[in-house]
């Protein structure tokens, strides 16, 4: 096997190791807080149930069941575009390929969600006074830091000019 394979296996076990705790937190989260009120966690955190039926933040969230589809496909597509690009950076950047992992696992998990439920479960919330931040789970913190390195990759990166050019 060569390093690139082993690496790129490395790559997907991390984004199967965030799918699998992703849905775990959820089960959990569901099993707890179903029918409950919020859990003050602390003066700024809560355990709260949400049913996210749109995208970030709420988004189409009542637009009528066609969101279900859009999101789902685009999940697939966004995946298998990671996957591509994931196999070819594997080796060469562990900041990109760390970003894109951690984006194809969230990704996958909240597809694994509205594929199952046609929802995706969400409990984190922050709050301050009476502002509430939408609420969310591990697949959008793993999102969201998969972004933020893709942008300290973009940003950092130095790159190497390609010999075959």
């Amino acid at each position: 096997m060569s390093r690139q394979n082993g690496l790129f296996i490395l790559w997907i076990g991390l984004a199967i190791t965030l799918i699998l705790v992703d849905q775990l937190t959820k089960y959990v989260a569901y099993d707890l807080l179903y029918g409950m009120p919020p859990v003050d966690v602390f003066p700024f955190l809560q355990w709260v149930m949400v049913f996210n039926r749109g995208a970030a933040f709420g988004f189409l969230d009542n637009a009528g069941g066609w969101q279900h589809l859009l999101f789902g496909g685009l999940a697939i597509g966004i995946s298998i575009f990671i996957l591509i690009w994931l196999r070819q950076s594997s080796e060469a950047n562990p900041v990109l390929s760390l970003g894109l992992t951690m984006i194809l696992g969230g990704a996958i998990g909240n597809l694994i969600d509205r594929l199952l439920h046609q929802y995706v479960i969400d409990f984190i919330s922050f709050y301050y006074k009476s502002w509430y931040f939408p609420a969310f789970n591990v697949a959008d913190i793993a999102i969201s830091c998969g972004a933020f390195l893709l942008i300290i990759d973009s940003l950092f990166s130095k790159k190497v000019p390609d010999p075959k050019t």
